[in-house]
């Protein structure tokens, strides 16, 4: 009412000049609010779209899909320097290394009908103010643990901060803001004891790992790349599985039962109230070139190793096959009482086949740097690099 009276008492210029700018600042209020909807929406979406097997697309063009989209330039990447970062394992650690190219870190992750929001540490310590986050799972989840730290850590660079390393928990804590970010070491999730010398992987055995969990205030779990590997870099020596010792199993078989022992636990332990769960989707590795190269008559490349550009495409098609291991992991969640939420990262990740360390991995020898042939990396990420936007896209179903 005093606004209208105050309104009545303008010259007539004045007041049509007051109601033009009054009607654009809530235009553009409500833009911002529809935009902040849509990734809500679209959050959410997929949130209950889970039982898909390739990512959905809406339709609806007023919609934002953010896990579906493409790769775009931005000069104002990365959103910080590895330099200023001592966290950063040297395997992931590609600058530092010697990768001589450094366009892969000028990409911007863009969603179909929307942007992410610009990632903000300050708001993220906020939010998550006397809380604590954990990453639980292999070296992905390290990969990611260790981007989010970096994320924050350029925003408060003032801030007193602590690290404890240790196995299988490794602990980095905000100190000004009683935060506290975590990685467990879990590759399997459920668990692998030793009995007389041997190895054993127990599908349908987790309460020793999930005791460390149930504290936490996030947790987000990842596995997938250990279930796959053979020889010497196979983790176990025997799978126990219904009371019977097995050398060896189908893979996908043995994951999902390892999974749907893992989302059992969460059903029963955690309390979804209090703590919010995630999965990080299978990260893809990028071993074989014919599946970026199709339709190429001759190529040199045997691996990621000289990969410098982003497979450019609508962000609508997945390029190669699409992951066996992503469909046992849909069908999972899609199975749980409480679904954790899926951070489907599968798709977005497939185009980066620049983003790896390749040789540039500080763990390598000369020797093995001189031979990418058979030592490039093609499955971790350089840091920064692309799980910076596994963490944006995180930091978006958080706060938004």
């Amino acid at each position: 009412m005093a606004l209208f009276l105050l309104l009545l008492q303008q010259p007539i210029s004045s007041f049509y000049s007051l109601l033009s700018s009054l009607t654009l600042l809530f235009l553009l209020s409500l833009q911002c609010k529809v935009a902040s909807s849509a990734i809500i929406l679209s959050l959410r979406h997929h949130h209950n779209q889970l039982h898909h097997q390739r990512p959905m697309i809406h339709a609806n063009q007023t919609n934002c899909e953010v896990f579906m989209g493409t790769w775009v330039r931005d000069g104002t990447y990365p959103l910080y320097q590895s330099s200023n970062c001592p966290i950063i394992d040297p395997e992931f650690n590609c600058q530092m290394y010697g990768r001589p190219d450094s366009d892969y870190l000028k990409y911007r992750w863009r969603p179909l009908n929307c942007d992410l929001p610009r990632f903000n540490g300050v708001e993220f310590l906020l939010g998550m103010r006397g809380k604590t986050v954990m990453f639980v799972g292999d070296s992905l989840g390290r990969n990611q643990w260790q981007s989010l730290i970096c994320m924050i850590s350029t925003s408060v660079p003032q801030t007193q901060t602590q690290l404890v390393r240790g196995e299988p928990l490794s602990t980095f804590r905000f100190l000004d803001y009683g935060v506290t970010i975590s990685f467990y070491r879990a590759p399997y999730l459920v668990e692998i004891d030793v009995d007389q010398g041997k190895r054993i992987l127990s599908l349908e055995k987790l309460d020793g790992n999930g005791d460390a969990w149930r504290s936490a205030d996030i947790l987000s779990f990842n596995t997938g790349h250990w279930w796959n590997h053979q020889g010497s870099l196979q983790g176990w020596d025997y799978i126990e599985l219904g009371g019977k010792y097995y050398q060896n199993m189908d893979r996908l078989a043995a994951l999902e039962k390892g999974l749907r022992t893992w989302a059992n636990w969460v059903d029963t332990n955690i309390d979804k109230s209090r703590t919010k769960v995630f999965f990080l989707g299978i990260s893809p590795s990028h071993n074989n070139p014919s599946e970026w190269n199709t339709g190429a008559t001759t190529t040199t490349t045997k691996n990621c190793y000289g990969e410098t550009e982003p497979i450019i495409g609508t962000g609508t098609t997945y390029p190669g096959s699409y992951p066996d291991q992503m469909r046992v992991v849909n069908m999972v969640i899609r199975e749980m009482n409480n679904p954790a939420y899926l951070l489907d990262i599968t798709m977005l990740s497939a185009f980066r086949k620049d983003a790896h360390p390749s040789i540039y991995d500080g763990d390598l020898s000369p020797g093995q740097r001189a031979n990418p042939d058979y030592s490039s990396d093609c499955s971790h990420w350089c840091i920064p690099g692309l799980p910076d936007t596994w963490n944006e896209l995180f930091y978006t179903v958080l706060f938004y």
